[in-house]
């Protein structure tokens, strides 16, 4: 995303989960870091798996539906946070991910600007898009099915 409308429109919807969201979006661009903390559960919940299984299930998830929500990665990209329907993370109980709903805080990066530590690996497009989790949780099988079977057998 390099800026103008498509922007503006996911600052806007970000900072929709923001207590006072005027407030939040400008301390937000002046943020030197470009970053913000955002709560999760009222617009979104956050569903985050160790980046081996993130990105195979993202792969898989991206081959499976147009439907993909914003996506991000932590420092050192060791974990892929998946952003879902609010109320998601009340229900969800699946091991290795921790599932971020009401109550808890996500940093979340400036769309469109580059910072240091967190990043957009699929940035919101401004339109509220979320991931189905049922979806991602079937990629997750699959990316998790195709790891446990391990490479491909050469031909020699």
């Amino acid at each position: 995303m390099s800026g103008g409308a498509g922007t503006r429109s996911a600052v806007e919807w970000l900072a929709s989960a923001a207590p006072d969201p005027r407030t939040c979006r400008r301390e937000w661009e002046r943020n030197p870091l470009g970053i913000a903390l955002l709560p999760a559960g009222r617009v979104w919940d956050v569903l985050i798996l160790p980046s081996t299984l993130g990105h195979p299930a993202l792969d898989v998830l991206t081959r499976c539906t147009d439907e993909v929500g914003p996506v991000l990665a932590d420092f050192g990209d060791s974990r892929l946070g998946f952003f879902v329907p609010p109320g998601t993370a009340a229900r969800w109980f699946a091991t290795g991910v921790r599932a971020v709903g009401a109550g808890s805080w996500v940093v979340v990066p400036y769309p469109g600007r580059a910072s240091s530590g967190v990043r957009w690996i699929l940035p919101p497009d401004g339109t509220g898009t979320l991931t189905d989790p049922a979806v991602l949780e079937l990629s997750m099988h699959e990316a998790a099915a195709t790891l446990a079977a391990g490479p491909p057998a050469e031909d020699g």
